[in-house]
C-alpha cells in the first residue's frame, strides 16, 4: 500500500508542477537558475514582478496541498496517530519526494524535454548537473528531517 501512496504523492507533485507551467515554461521561470531568469527578463519574455507573483501563486498552494495530502495520507488513510509513527512515515514520503524531484523532474523531465527550453535561451544551461542535484538533494534531505517532525506533530494533534 505504501508504494501506491508514494506513487500517488509523486504524481500529485508532478501534476502541480505541470499546472504551474500551463501556457509555457516561462510561467515557471522561477524554477530556473538566476542567470537564466535574468537573461529571460532581459529578452522581455517576462518581467521580474510577474515572475515573482507567479512564484507566490504557485508555491503557497503547492506547499498547502502537498502538506494536506501528506497529513491525510498518514493520519486518515494509514491511521497513524502517534508522533513517532507519523514522523517516520512523513520522513519516508518527503525523502522519496526529494529524490523524485531531483531525478525524475530535474534530470529526466527537464533534462530531456524541449518543453523547458525557453525561446532565445536555447544555449542557456538550465539543467542541473548530477553534482548540483546531489548537493541540493543532500541539503533538502536534512531539511526534511525537521519537516517530518512538523508533519508528525500535525498528524499527532489532529488524529
Amino acid at each position: 500500500m505504501i508504494v501506491l501512496q508514494l506513487l500517488l504523492y509523486c504524481l500529485l507533485f508532478t501534476a502541480m508542477v505541470k499546472i504551474a507551467v500551463i501556457g509555457g515554461a516561462v510561467n515557471g521561470l522561477y524554477f530556473y537558475p538566476k542567470e537564466v531568469q535574468d537573461r529571460a527578463i532581459e529578452l522581455g519574455l517576462i518581467d521580474r514582478n510577474t515572475m515573482n507573483r507567479k512564484q507566490k501563486c504557485f508555491m503557497i498552494p503547492f506547499f498547502v496541498v502537498m502538506l494536506a495530502a501528506l497529513v491525510l495520507i498518514i493520519g486518515l488513510w494509514n491511521g497513524a496517530s502517534s508522533f513517532g509513527e507519523a514522523y517516520w512515515q512523513a520522513l519516508l514520503f518527503l525523502e522519496v519526494m526529494n529524490i523524485y524531484d531531483g531525478v525524475v523532474i530535474d534530470k529526466l523531465w527537464v533534462g530531456h524535454s524541449q518543453f523547458w527550453v525557453l525561446p532565445g535561451l536555447e544555449d542557456a544551461p538550465f539543467v542541473q548537473t548530477w553534482r548540483q542535484v546531489l548537493k541540493k538533494r543532500s541539503i533538502l534531505a536534512l531539511i526534511w528531517v525537521a519537516g517530518a517532525a512538523i508533519v508528525g506533530g500535525i498528524v499527532h494533534l489532529i488524529f
